[in-house]
């Protein structure tokens, strides 16, 4: 592992600063605009910006770009420019994914007559937004033309030619977008667990000499934790447009950096979460629903949701339920890096 660049000290100082600077800003023009959805798990049920995605993703180009801008023209390094120029193009349409989602919840159709299904709003089908992530990949799968093999768990690597980046890296970006939306609704979440997973992915990065993707790993987790500030329980915004993104920028890194083997190892909760959605057809909440005293249940028998398997194993608060959880990839991450160089 070589010594930490000032230039990606500079990007993660500067994405942290930008985004907790702009987020209040963002908030506040949220709620102004009418950009706004209820905490369904509170028993005041407040009115909150529901987009938490531009003051994040603010910060997280303004870190990117000091890097670039010290990495190109400070040290005369354009080595991966072209990959991470590629990768913030498949990251900004997944967000634009993400923004319209939000958006178009805001035509307020309630998914049943009940308090649950009348308070949530539903915005994109999901059928649809389920494939949506799609098109985001071209911009990986075009400067990954050439590579022709990946990394997998217990097998090593496996040569693959061109079903690699046609085939493979548009279902990653598909897959992992799509799974870091499913595991959601709880204050702290999917910021938590995503500053845990960019965390680890940066630091594995930095261990095997891949700067570029380290730089988009820790950038993002930068910006993301800044976020969680505002996030915690009791959240003062949503994530909303940001599920998406959070995946989306995990398999940039991965792709990037040639590090699929330990990004899986790291993805383990949300590969466990969309199989359990898979048993509801990805119907399923991971919703509580508040006790009388302040502890969350599932709103279902049938356990299809890790937030269900804590909430079922005993009586815990939202935050209990989002602190758990954060550990168990906590874990994970931990267990990725103690294995890794044995598979």
């Amino acid at each position: 592992m070589t010594a930490v660049p000032l230039s990606l000290i500079a990007a993660v100082a500067l994405s942290f600063a930008v985004s907790y600077i702009s987020i209040p800003v963002f908030n506040r023009f949220m709620v102004a605009a009418g950009i706004v959805g209820r905490d369904i798990m509170k028993r005041e049920m407040k009115l909150i910006p529901d987009m938490g995605g531009p003051g994040v993703i603010t910060g997280f180009l303004a870190g990117i770009f000091i890097f670039i801008g010290l990495e190109v023209f400070a040290l005369k390094n354009s080595t991966d420019l072209i990959n991470i120029l590629a990768s913030l193009n498949t990251i900004l349409i997944v967000t634009l994914i993400g923004i319209f989602d939000v958006l178009t919840s805001l035509m307020k159709q309630k998914e049943g007559l009940g308090i649950f299904e009348r308070l949530k709003r539903r915005g994109i089908p999901s059928w649809f937004y389920f494939f949506i992530p799609l098109p985001a990949a071209i911009p990986l799968m075009a400067v990954n033309a050439g590579v022709t093999f990946m990394s997998l768990p217990f097998i090593g690597r496996v040569e693959l030619g061109l079903i690699y980046p046609i085939v493979l890296v548009p279902l990653a970006v598909l897959c992992c977008s799509n799974a870091t939306n499913f595991l959601a609704g709880f204050n702290g979440l999917e910021a938590g667990m995503g500053v845990v997973l960019h965390l680890s992915l940066g630091v594995f990065a930095l261990m095997s000499n891949r700067l570029a993707a380290a730089a988009l790993a820790l950038v993002f987790a930068a910006a993301l934790a800044s976020f969680l500030r505002y996030n915690w329980y009791p959240g003062k915004v949503f994530p909303g447009d940001l599920n998406y993104t959070i995946g989306a920028v995990a398999a940039c890194v991965a792709v990037l950096g040639n590090m699929e083997k330990f990004a899986i190892l790291c993805f383990a909760p949300w590969v466990i979460e969309a199989v359990l959605k898979a048993f509801s057809g990805f119907n399923a909440e991971t919703f509580g629903v508040l006790q009388q005293d302040g502890t969350v249940k599932p709103r279902e028998s049938k356990i299809r949701s890790l937030t269900h398997v804590v909430m079922k194993a005993g009586r815990f608060t939202e935050k209990q339920v989002t602190t758990i959880l954060i550990g168990l990839e906590v874990a994970s991450c931990l267990v990725a890096f103690a294995v890794i160089h044995l598979i």
